[in-house]
Parts: structure tokens; C-alpha cells; sequence
């Protein structure tokens, strides 16, 4: 297969994938993109029996294309897998389980969530590379809050902190990174920039006094601006960071409908950065790509992991 190697629309997805035969191979050469290698003895020379399990020539080790991968132990085709990633990812902003769920058929709502949380859990490259340049970083808060209770600002009851960064190229927006933290402070927000902003980038945040720290390291050029001292609001100070938060949370509201829990929240958060960060794909089966090569490289997440 060539590097790539991807459906540019649904046309041509039907036409790659006819059968479930057409799938397994295409998650053969994803799997091994260099050939396959028996993780045993190293040997390249295999066969795959009728059960679609490589077998090595050499020593007889056998391994499942499917071993060790979000498909493992699957009772559904992966024609049917493949159908719904192409879906998933072709909708431009989300799918909710509900809508899925009468999509696809399936006889629960509680199936077809599970089916959306198990493919959000590969839809984050472990190895992704950091922003980098200016970035904006600030905290925002999602979800309720009972009607005269809770308070206001970054001590806010009953919602879930959520810290967001923003690469800024020019007015344009680059790539986005999120985190649900228990609290603003410095021991929550430097770990967040540290694992997720390039050293030597500029760190623009507002005047918070958890981001102070920032100001001592030398890994990278912190810039504070202070909103009570400039006289202007904080979107108008952080315009990009602000405008992700804008955006966020309308997806939310809109294809879920609020509707998250808090425990859930990351994997939700997860998609839109794969969503928001991929926005500009030429062909929506770059996206599917991304998906397909993800899962291969995921461990199987069984359904109690999900559900807990």
C-alpha cells in the first residue's frame, strides 16, 4: 500500500472497500506499513490463513491482524467498522450516539455510544507533535451550574476547569490542545504547557497568578497580559484562545447538547482537537486515515473501561 493510501470521497471509499476481505487488508499493510515482521523470530515470510491470521513460515508464530487493536475480539464485520469511521469522521461536526444510533441501526442508544467512545479514544496520536510559535493559553469552564448557586470566575462550583491552548498564526488559528484540570493553579497549568507547548515558543496568557511560574522558566517567553490594568475584555486580549472556547462549547451544546459528564468530558474534548486541528483536509478521507491508522496502534478497550 502506499503511504496514504486513503478514500478522497464516498465513491471511492465504496469502491476500496467491497468487503470485509478489502478491509482486512488494508489494515494488514497499516499495521505492517514496512512489511510484516513475526514478532517472535523476526522473519518476514508468512501467510494468512482463512481465519485472517498471519502465520510465520518460519517458526509458526501466528498473530491476528486484529490482535492488540481496538478490533480485537470484534463480533461485528469490519466492513461495518470501516462504514461507521467513514461516517464518524465525514460529518463535519460530530455525530451524537443518539443520531447514531438511528443511523446505524442499532437496537440501544447505549451501543452506539459506546461505539462513538471507543473510536475518541484513538483519535489522539500519543507521539503528536507540540504547538508551537505564539500560543495562547487560558482556562475556561464547562458545563452547569445550579441556577444561585456555585461561584463566579476560576472558582466556579459544579463545572469542569478546562485549560486550552491556542497556536496563533497571524489572525489565523493553528492547531488547538485541551486539558480538564482540578484547579488554575501553577501545578496544573505548567505540566499542561510543558507537555503540550514546544520549548523556546511564546506562552501569551492574561495576568493569573498561577501562570507566574511561567515567568521563570527558560524554556519559554512568557508574555501576561493583564485585563484589569489594560482596560479591555479578555477576548479581546486573547482573541484566539477565546474564539476556540466560542467554538467549543456552540459544538457541544449543538451535536451533543450539552449533555456530557464531566468524568467523560476528555475523550469529547479529544475529538474536537482531532476535528479542529485536521479542519483544513483537502478530501474528509485524510481524517478517516488518521482514524484507521490510530486504531491498529490501540490497545482493545473493553466496555467497563468505557462505561467507569
Amino acid at each position: 500500500m502506499t503511504i496514504e493510501n486513503y478514500p478522497k470521497d464516498f465513491q471511492e471509499f465504496l469502491s476500496m472497500f467491497r468487503t470485509d476481505d478489502d478491509c482486512w487488508n488494508y489494515l494488514f499493510a497499516m499495521r505492517w506499513t514496512n512489511g510484516f515482521s513475526c514478532p517472535k523470530c523476526n522473519c518476514a515470510k508468512h501467510y494468512l490463513n482463512n481465519r485472517k491470521v498471519a502465520e510465520c513460515t518460519d517458526c509458526g508464530h501466528q498473530i491476528s491482524v486484529t490482535a492488540g487493536t481496538i478490533f480485537h475480539g470484534t463480533r461485528k464485520p469490519l466492513l461495518l467498522w470501516f462504514h461507521v469511521m467513514w461516517w464518524v469522521t465525514a460529518q463535519k461536526t460530530g455525530v451524537s450516539a443518539s443520531n447514531f444510533k438511528d443511523f446505524m441501526g442499532f437496537g440501544s442508544y447505549e451501543t452506539a455510544w459506546a461505539w462513538l467512545h471507543k473510536l475518541r479514544r484513538v483519535m489522539v496520536r500519543p507521539d503528536r507533535g507540540k504547538l508551537k510559535g505564539e500560543v495562547e493559553v487560558d482556562e475556561t469552564y464547562i458545563g452547569g451550574r445550579e441556577i444561585g448557586k456555585g461561584k463566579q470566575g476560576r472558582g466556579a462550583e459544579t463545572k469542569t476547569l478546562v485549560v486550552v491552548a491556542t497556536e496563533c498564526i497571524g489572525k489565523q488559528i493553528g492547531r488547538v490542545r485541551f486539558r480538564c484540570i482540578s484547579d488554575a493553579s501553577g501545578e496544573n497549568l505548567l505540566p499542561f504547557i510543558e507537555d503540550n507547548i514546544e520549548s523556546g515558543s511564546t506562552v501569551i496568557t492574561d495576568g493569573w497568578r498561577g501562570y507566574n511560574q511561567l515567568s521563570l522558566s527558560k524554556n519559554y517567553n512568557h508574555k501576561q497580559k493583564n485585563i484589569t490594568e489594560s482596560g479591555k475584555e479578555a477576548h479581546e486580549l486573547l482573541p484566539h484562545v477565546h474564539m476556540v472556547d466560542s467554538l467549543l462549547k456552540r459544538w457541544l451544546n449543538g451535536t451533543h447538547q450539552g449533555s456530557v459528564s464531566p468524568k467523560h468530558l476528555p475523550y469529547y474534548l479529544d475529538e474536537y482537537a482531532f476535528r479542529f486541528n485536521r479542519k483544513l483536509s483537502t478530501f474528509r478521507g485524510k481524517l478517516f486515515y488518521r482514524l484507521v491508522q490510530q486504531a491498529v496502534v490501540t490497545s482493545p478497550i473493553p466496555l467497563n473501561d468505557i462505561i467507569n
